[in-house]
């Protein structure tokens, strides 16, 4: 039992990485089905709105705080920064590659860019007398020459990967037969592939902008799920108003029993509302940096679920970016955790002794010489 026990933190971020790789190849078959982006955004964000509102006002009823307007702006903040402009962003840029692996690899810049906007804001400054602030420079430049790898590099395809498609053909021609068309539902350019990547690298942007506004807000309004929700709620109305912009007519709304409710379910129910808070729990039993640690899983999953599923191509360059991206993201931890340890050791360390002055022989036989009246003064004083 005890063995099982220590696991179930290791388990649930498994299965949290498995969910999200999952997610990625629902959202590519609604694309596929010719789903519109910015609809489909916002239908994940109206299901997760809809889980988690009750959820977080049956849980945190009777221990949320007043909402004040500095909370209400920066749960706006929160959902335009990490939630609209993001999930858009990443949608868009997996339509544009046409490829689920190439935008997973590149959300996994998260730590590099949030180092960045921390230098950029100058909320962190890079120590290089330190190994820490060497390592976490160093993984910031190999994620991102990882990230140019992918983008520019295409290279040979890796056959192996590609066979696994044959056990699932039954599969991708049913969703052909439904109007979806698998991997093939499209070609992509050059010039759309790398405008794709740059959009996943600027979303990765986003996202660490987010990080560091939701814990400012979590300070002062400590409710996962409320803030989960609330957060949801402004996303899925920024979404939608986004999302009526460019398509009013009821056809790009309208949802039937096919892949299009499908993808929108699971990414609004499983996804944001079942793995997010799994994942927070993950983080209050081992720490941002444990929970961070699994991220690359989801490379692997989504590489082969797409060979599979998708019938997508993996080429080297893809690999290769990947494995740099990959050690960039432990290099990056590996700095956070040692600047931890080096804050630890300072905090621990006793403070320094101040020099007390020696008296001389000189001032020791002056004040044995002392008048009587002086020395009546300072008894009285006393």
């Amino acid at each position: 039992m005890g063995v099982v026990h220590r696991a179930k933190p290791a388990m649930a971020m498994v299965a949290v990485e498995f969910v999200f790789s999952a997610l990625q190849i629902f959202i590519k078959l609604a694309l596929d089905d010719g789903m519109d982006v910015r609809v489909l955004v916002a239908y994940r964000l109206m299901f997760a709105t809809a889980f988690l509102c009750p959820l977080a006002f049956l849980l945190e009823r009777k221990k949320r705080p007043p909402l004040t307007m500095k909370v209400v702006l920066g749960l706006f903040l929160c959902g335009l920064f990490g939630i609209a402009i993001n999930q858009n962003l990443l949608v868009l840029a997996m339509k544009l590659t046409n490829s689920t692996t190439i935008v997973t690899a590149l959300s996994n810049l998260t730590p590099q860019s949030t180092f960045i906007v921390a230098i950029l804001t100058r909320q962190e400054m890079v120590k290089l007398g330190k190994a820490s602030g060497r390592a976490k420079l160093a993984g910031t430049l190999v994620g991102l020459g990882g990230a140019m790898l992918v983008t520019f590099y295409r290279g040979p395809e890796i056959g192996f990967m590609h066979r696994l498609a044959l056990t699932a053909g039954g599969l991708r021609d049913a969703h052909a037969q439904h109007g979806g068309g698998g991997g093939h539902a499209g070609t992509t350019t050059t010039a759309a592939r790398i405008v794709g990547s740059f959009l996943a690298i600027t979303s990765c942007f986003s996202y660490a902008i987010w990080l560091s506004i939701q814990a400012k807000v979590g300070e002062v309004f400590p409710c996962h799920y409320s803030i989960a929700a609330l957060v949801c709620l402004s996303g899925a109305v920024q979404s939608a108003l986004l999302a009526l912009c460019f398509r009013r007519d009821s056809p790009h709304w309208r949802l039937g029993l096919d892949v299009r409710l499908y993808s929108s379910a699971y990414a609004g129910v499983v996804a944001s509302g079942l793995a997010f808070p799994l994942m927070s729990w993950c983080l209050r039993k081992r720490g941002p940096l444990y929970v961070a640690m699994f991220g690359p899983l989801i490379i692997v999953f989504v590489a082969v679920l797409s060979s599979i599923f998708l019938d997508e191509t993996l080429h080297l360059g893809i690999v290769l970016g990947a494995v740099l991206i990959v050690a960039g993201l432990y290099m990056v931890l590996w700095g956070k955790a040692r600047e931890a340890q080096e804050k630890e050791a300072a905090a621990a360390a006793p403070a320094p002794v101040r020099a007390v002055p020696v008296p001389t022989d000189e001032e020791l036989g002056k004040e044995s010489t002392a008048p009587p009246a002086a020395a009546a003064a300072n008894g009285e004083t006393k």
